[in-house]
């Protein structure tokens, strides 16, 4: 699934009707969560059911398309659906119980409530709440698939405006000159990566560098009286500077990833859990800054678009283990050298990470694949999330 992002051109008015229609999206969705936390034996097709009696209950329910409630549901019913998942696996920790959301920020059609111009430039909403026409700002690949691949049409409202992004039904390929060259990555934060070369990519610090501006838009918001319209200004100014680092971040990220899987035929990386390594509260804001899961996320998409390998390997000990004679040399973070006392071995310690790593990708691929393998995460053009999680 290739997923196609525009910005939306139009009136005041017609904005404010698009945030009708996320609102009752929202509002199904929560409905739908409801009923199900309020029934037993539960399933998808009950949720489906209720979308109608919703739209007989409720007339801003029945202005919003038929298939929009639909989606809606489907994104209740995903949520109850991964907590069921983790539940049977037995995830350590919270299983994630599905809540309510307070706010919305998006609706989803299916294949009725828009038309597409025969130009490809404009869209017109058709559903109850009518929308209406709007530009399609930044479409450079639409007009190259037919509308019968389209097959989801999502609405986004995001601090700078309002997207529409296209899900078209089609695999993506690119040719790739495979050269034999194998990697291992190892990721950290005095650098971004360092690769089993001894090559290094600088950690671009996005939220680092920009931390100084929003303090300061904070206090703005901060000092204007709540409810007043200086501090919805404020706070706009705010989300967008907040918007242009997840940008900056996302943009690094994918660029970066692109380079690496084209270079070689083989990525190795680990298959780190952030979410446990932001517990610790001196590290989790350039943890959360550098990104890691996004990057290795694109390098898995990248790896399945160039017909590569993307390998992760648990990441236990591949800091303290020698990658020349595998003599384990036990060392604190603060220790920026490795030195094995066996070999002679001395090299910068992600240096000696990275080559570890490497091995042990190697070793996997010959017996068996440890964790994830190159192509199993689903990613959209133009956007900061992963497609899979969008239908959360």
């Amino acid at each position: 699934m290739l997923v196609l992002e525009a910005k939306l051109k139009g009136k005041q008015s017609q904005y404010n009707l698009l945030d009708e229609a996320i609102r009752t999206a929202l509002f199904v969705r929560n409905k739908a969560l409801r009923h199900w936390m309020d029934n037993k034996d539960v399933g998808k097709n009950d949720l489906q059911k209720l979308c109608s009696v919703l739209a007989k209950e409720f007339d801003f329910a029945d202005k919003l398309n038929s298939m929009a409630r639909q989606a809606s549901a489907d994104r209740a019913w995903f949520a109850i659906s991964r907590f069921y998942d983790n539940c049977k696996k037995q995830k350590p920790g919270k299983k994630g119980y599905p809540k309510f959301k307070k706010r919305g920020h998006s609706v989803e059609y299916k294949t009725t409530g828009w038309k597409l111009s025969d130009d490809r430039k404009n869209i017109t909403f058709t559903d109850g709440y009518q929308a209406g026409r709007f530009k399609l700002v930044g479409t450079l690949y639409l007009p190259f698939y037919s509308v019968k691949q389209i097959k989801r049409v999502r609405i986004v409202k995001r601090a700078d405006g309002y997207y529409c992004q296209f899900c078209v039904d089609i695999e993506r390929q690119e040719q790739h000159q495979h050269n034999g060259k194998q990697v291992g990555i190892d990721v950290g934060l005095e650098f971004f990566y360092t690769d089993s070369n001894g090559s290094t990519v600088e950690n671009p610090r996005v939220l680092r560098k920009a931390e100084k501006a929003l303090k300061r838009k904070q206090r703005k918001v901060s000092k204007c009286k709540k409810g007043s319209s200086n501090r919805r200004k404020a706070v706009k100014k705010l989300a967008k500077k907040h918007l242009k680092v997840s940008r900056q971040r996302k943009d690094f990220a994918v660029k970066t990833a692109r380079t690496l899987v084209q270079s070689n035929d083989l990525v190795v990386y680990e298959d780190l859990q952030v979410k446990n390594m932001i517990k610790n509260r001196r590290l989790a804001k350039s943890i959360s800054d550098a990104s890691w899961s996004l990057f290795t996320s694109w390098v898995d998409y990248y790896a399945k678009i160039f017909g590569t390998w993307a390998i992760a390997v648990a990441p236990h000990y591949t800091s303290q283990d020698c990658s020349n004679c595998g003599t384990r040399v036990k060392k604190s973070l603060s220790t920026r050298t490795h030195k094995c006392h066996e070999c002679g071995t001395v090299l910068h310690r992600d240096h000696n990470a990275a080559k570890q790593i490497l091995i042990r990708g190697i070793k996997s691929t010959v017996g068996h694949t440890e964790s994830k393998a190159c192509g199993q995460n689903n990613l959209c053009l133009g956007e900061e999330t992963p497609l899979s999680k969008l239908t959360g």
